[in-house]
């Protein structure tokens, strides 16, 4: 399977296994003989990083959610021009854990009806899109309680609770109907293996 300069994203509610599934594919499409990039979001970059580090720490109110969105913009931004952009036009695949549409979800319509704003700056300063989205759906409740088990200090968006995990689901099913060419929903509700398989196929499947 040649996905060369192909650009595709994982979204999905915290705890959904994301992460997870973008390595794995990852590790299937290089074995293939692609050249495969895996990054995320925010980050990907020396100055994406630094800002991650501002937005996923500290209390959850420490932001508003206007103020989010132009950070997450900033670090998107750089994110594209120095890591991104590059690998594409070499002919890299580029697998990104989480990209604009996590922005349009969390920001535009869990912490604000702000979508406008959102989309009105990713039109201004971000130039390209992923050509494929893969949504993990999962229950908010086992998405909640895997993320607040996790052993790291990035969980501000997590401690905003269930309420929020069950808004984010139905923000990004919304944007999965919006876009449906790109997103490709995955039910996240089963086994790792079988979420990889079905990913793999789906994948397979658009050429």
């Amino acid at each position: 399977m040649n996905l060369s300069g192909k650009f595709i994203s994982f979204e999905g509610i915290d705890g959904c296994g994301k992460s997870t599934q973008a390595k794995i594919l990852s590790t299937e499409l290089t074995a293939c003989g692609n050249k495969v990039l895996l990054t995320r979001e925010p980050g990907g970059s020396e100055g994406a990083e630094e800002i991650r580090n501002l937005l996923l720490t500290g209390n959850p109110d420490r932001w508003s959610a206007e103020t989010e969105i132009l950070l997450f913009t900033a670090a998107r931004r750089d994110h594209l021009e120095r890591t991104i952009l590059p690998a594409l036009q070499s002919g890299t695949t580029v697998i990104c854990d989480r990209f604009a549409d996590s922005t349009r979800v969390y920001q535009g319509v869990t912490r604000g009806d702000l979508r406008d704003l959102v989309d009105q700056l990713d039109d201004a300063m971000i130039p390209r899109q992923p050509d494929i989205t893969f949504l993990i759906d999962l229950d908010p409740n086992i998405g909640l309680s895997r993320a607040l088990e996790r052993s790291n200090t990035e969980a501000r968006f997590e401690e905003f609770g269930l309420e929020m995990q069950i808004k984010l689901r139905e923000g990004f099913l919304n944007l999965a109907n919006e876009f449906p060419k790109r997103f490709m929903v995955v039910d996240g509700n089963r086994s790792e293996a079988e979420v990889s398989q079905t990913i793999s196929k789906l994948l397979h499947e658009t050429g």
